[in-house]
């Protein structure tokens, strides 16, 4: 089977949740994992269609809440390639402690 996107450093969303304090996050981000390699996103508009509250913005990131925005998830993705680069996952206090466009 052929991802239609190929989400790069998928190893970065397990370690993640491995840690005791963030296991809550696995299922959703499992459940996020899911949708993104199955998705067709040519566009930003084709994210929006699937997670209405993810925010596009500059230096092509995009900005996914997890578990009800107690997580943030910063993909930088190139949508010639239908590649997505994992760049930040943290916490909301963590998220808010990094720029988000160079991270």
């Amino acid at each position: 089977m052929r991802w239609l996107v190929r989400i790069l450093a998928r190893r970065t969303i397990r370690n993640f949740w491995e840690v005791a304090a963030y296991a809550d996050s696995k299922r959703p981000l499992e459940n996020w994992f899911a949708v993104a390699k199955n998705a067709d996103w040519a566009s930003p508009h084709d994210i929006k269609k699937l997670f209405a509250n993810a925010s596009v913005i500059g230096n092509s990131r995009v900005v996914f809440n997890i578990a009800g925005n107690k997580y943030r998830l910063v993909l930088q993705f190139d949508y010639g390639r239908r590649t997505g680069y994992i760049r930040f996952i943290g916490t909301h206090a963590q998220y808010d402690a990094v720029d988000a466009e160079t991270i």
